[in-house]
């Protein structure tokens, strides 16, 4: 069995696949930096539609592909696909629904108008994740979560998947990034996060603006350690996740080598 630490990146962004802020490319290098350090790296990301298949040689994995999550009382059915990162030796699995995730555009129209299901594919995501990771078979050392769109899965770890061995052992970092929306990601947030009977109103709490912000703070809240992605985050959640009692903080640095995350990584892995 490999001794090697596991580190999983759950993104959703990465170049050269899908660049929204600047901190696409900070995962890109954090999972080859990561690879590079020994470790044994697997990222996971949606199938947006403007992600080129051909171009990036994305290419559908069928053992396993076919699971179907619910959410909200309704089953969708994911396929799950993968390609090589470019010059590096560790692969990026996409989550793919043919009708949340197939649109041309991200998370609004063209003509400008915020989706009415983000909150649906927020979710669909987060735990469309966390199922293929247990059905990969793969327990995670280290959960890495960047981009809002991720902001559920360190409260899924905590409540709805706290007894599955492959979460068991695993610590969570989560980055606080730019806010590049400004409205609310839906009404119905709240009731489609509350994916099991272990997520109580209480787990819900922080989420309850549904917006940018929120997704962020309770993101935070429940990580093991919070690092800043951006230089410009909201000056709120600076204050607050700046300093926070029993959790390592990783500060913005720009142009940083990324030594102090593979530091991070390693911390947070031997406790």
């Amino acid at each position: 069995m490999s001794s090697k630490k596991r580190i999983l990146f759950i993104a959703s962004e990465m170049s050269p696949y899908l660049e929204m802020t600047e901190f696409a490319e900070v995962v890109n290098k954090l999972a080859i930096k990561s690879n590079d350090s020994e470790m044994e790296v697997r990222c996971i990301m949606p199938r947006f539609g403007m992600i080129n298949e051909r171009r990036h040689r994305l290419h559908e994995v069928v053992r396993l592909s076919g699971i179907n999550v619910n959410v909200g009382g309704d089953d969708y059915p994911l396929i799950i696909k993968v390609a090589s990162l470019p010059n590096a030796r560790l692969q990026v699995y996409f989550l793919d629904n043919e009708e949340l995730f197939k649109r041309k555009t991200l998370f609004h129209t063209q003509e400008g108008k915020w989706f009415d299901d983000n909150a649906l594919r927020t979710v669909l995501f987060c735990k469309g994740a966390l199922e293929t990771v247990k059905k990969f078979g793969w327990p995670p050392d280290i959960i890495h979560c960047s981009g809002w769109m991720t902001g559920l899965i360190p409260m899924f770890i905590r409540t709805a998947y706290k007894k599955e061995p492959v979460f068991s052992n695993c610590k969570v970092v989560f980055t606080i990034g730019q806010n590049t929306f400004k409205e609310k990601v839906g009404a119905d947030l709240m009731e489609l996060a509350a994916i099991s009977p272990n997520i109580k109103d209480k787990d819900l709490e922080l989420f309850k603006e549904g917006n940018n912000t929120a997704l962020f703070r309770g993101g935070a809240h429940y990580a093991d350690a919070i690092t800043f992605g951006a230089e410009k985050v909201d000056k709120k959640l600076e204050e607050e996740f700046s300093k926070v009692r029993g959790k390592k903080v990783l500060k913005y640095v720009e142009d940083s080598d990324l030594t102090d995350y593979l530091q991070l990584y390693n911390d947070l892995a031997s406790k």
